[in-house]
């Protein structure tokens, strides 16, 4: 497997640290990231994490911007300034920073979520409600209803 699928709830031991889920470090390994980069979600209470791959699609994007807008230096700031390095430990265990509960709202439990070339980290209720609204909006299209709008 060489992408990031399904998802799982980890506790938190004392020391601050979460087992990233065994089927995520394979293909952390499969891919040979030395080290994980997560950055803050723009719109969501979750972190992205990947390799060094992920900073990569962000700076090709970066590219098409002119250095001379805000925008540019915007979108660098996220992905360059807004993030951090999590290290796995000989056990497959990543530290749950401060930076990364106050984004998130993680408390003693951590959701991994796979999202094919990247995972997300969330609080396990916070998951919970996305996907609930994620279901809902996705069976809107499927019934060819807008938001709010009931199939007839």
């Amino acid at each position: 497997m060489d992408r990031f699928l399904s998802n799982t709830v980890s506790r938190i031991d004392a020391k601050g640290r979460v087992s990233v889920p065994a089927h995520f470090r394979a293909v952390v390994q499969k891919r040979g990231y030395s080290e994980l980069y997560a950055l803050r979600c723009l719109d969501l209470p979750a972190m992205d994490v990947g390799g060094l791959d992920l900073l990569d699609r962000y700076e090709q994007r970066i590219a098409l911007e002119d250095p001379f807008l805000q925008t540019a230096d915007d979108m660098s700031f996220f992905c360059h300034g807004d993030g951090t390095f999590l290290k796995l430990d000989q056990d497959g265990r990543i530290t749950m920073s401060d930076f990364l509960r106050e984004h998130t709202g993680i408390s003693s439990e951590v959701a991994f979520v796979g999202r094919g070339n990247f995972f997300q980290i969330w609080e396990p209720g916070r998951l919970a409600a996305y996907g609930a609204q994620a279901r809902a909006r996705l069976l809107q299209l499927r019934q060819g209803t807008k938001p709010g709008e009931r199939p007839e």
